[in-house]
C-alpha cells in the first residue's frame, strides 16, 4: 500500500455554528483534517453529517461571531468555481436528468466546469479529454466511456461520478453516503474502489451511516450526534459495539472480517 503522505492542511474549523432556517444544527464544531486523511463521519440520520459537508464546500455558512474560524487549504474564501477544482463532492443523490443523456467520458468532462452536461458554450481542451480517460482507467470505468449515464446501473452511475469528482484533481474527495441506493455487488465495488483511491495517496473524506462503508484505510473516525462532533478518534478506539450502541441509540452487535466491521 502506498504510504500516506500529508501535504498541507485541508480544513480547520474553530467555534462553527450553522443554522438551517430558524434552527441551529451545528453546535460549536472544532476539527482539523490535514490533505491526504482517510476519515470517516458516522451518525445517526439527522444528525449534522450533511449539514456539515456543507459547510465545508461553501454551500452553507457560519453564523458569524468573534471565536469563528473557517479555513480551507489555508484560505477563510474562496471562488466556489476554484475551490471544486481541488476538493471534488460525490453526493448521495444519482445524476440528475441532463447528465442521464451524457456519456461516461463527458459527465467525467463535466467536472472541470461544475455542470450538468457538456453545454454547446464549454471548451473542453484536448488536455482535458487526455486527463478524463486516465481518470476513467483509474476508477477501472473504461467500458462506460461511450455508455449514456442514464443507460448506466446506479453502480455505474456512482463510478462515473467519482470520476467527476476527481477529474480537476485528486486531492480531497467527499463521499456523502456514497451506498445510498446501491445492491449489494455495487456496495462491493465501491468500496473496492475508494480502497484504490485511499492506496493511491486520494484524501478520503467519508460520511456514512453504515459501518460497513468503512474501508480498512480509513483510520480516524469521527462521530456526530444531534449536530455535534461526540467523540474523534482512531477506529480501534471508537468502532466498538459500545460506543455505537450509545451514537445509534439501539443494541449493536459487531463482528470484524478482511478489516472492515459490519453491526447487526
Amino acid at each position: 500500500m502506498m504510504a500516506q503522505h500529508i501535504s498541507e492542511p485541508f480544513l480547520k474549523l474553530a467555534h462553527v455554528k450553522v443554522a438551517r432556517g430558524e434552527n441551529v444544527v451545528l453546535h460549536d464544531i472544532n476539527l482539523a483534517v490535514n490533505a491526504g486523511e482517510h476519515i470517516a463521519i458516522l451518525g445517526p440520520n439527522g444528525c449534522g453529517k450533511s449539514t456539515l459537508i456543507k459547510t465545508i464546500t461553501c454551500e452553507c455558512y457560519p453564523m458569524v461571531a468573534p471565536e469563528t474560524e473557517v479555513s480551507i487549504f489555508g484560505r477563510a474564501r474562496w471562488d466556489l468555481t476554484e475551490l471544486k477544482k481541488r476538493l471534488g463532492v460525490v453526493s448521495a443523490e444519482l445524476p440528475g436528468k441532463p447528465t442521464l443523456t451524457t456519456t461516461g467520458r463527458d459527465a467525467v468532462l463535466t467536472g472541470f466546469f461544475s455542470s450538468s452536461t457538456l453545454w454547446p458554450n464549454l471548451t473542453v481542451t484536448d488536455e482535458m479529454r487526455s486527463r478524463a480517460d486516465e481518470v476513467l482507467a483509474l476508477i477501472d470505468a473504461e467500458p462506460l466511456r461511450d455508455k449514456l449515464v442514464g443507460h448506466m446501473s446506479a453502480g455505474q452511475q456512482r463510478r462515473i461520478m467519482i470520476g467527476r469528482a476527481l477529474v480537476a484533481s485528486s486531492q480531497m474527495l467527499l463521499l456523502d453516503e456514497p451506498s445510498n441506493a446501491l445492491d449489494i455487488a455495487a456496495q462491493q465495488e465501491l468500496r473496492n474502489l475508494m480502497r484504490r483511491l485511499a492506496q493511491q495517496g486520494t484524501g478520503i473524506l467519508l460520511i456514512t451511516h453504515q459501518v460497513s462503508d468503512i474501508i480498512p484505510e480509513i483510520d480516524r473516525i469521527l462521530m456526530m450526534k444531534d449536530g455535534r462532533i461526540v467523540a474523534d478518534g482512531s477506529r480501534r478506539d471508537l468502532l466498538t459495539a459500545k460506543n455505537l450502541s450509545d451514537l445509534f441509540r439501539t443494541e449493536v452487535h459487531l463482528t470484524e472480517k478482511d478489516g472492515f466491521q459490519h453491526v447487526w
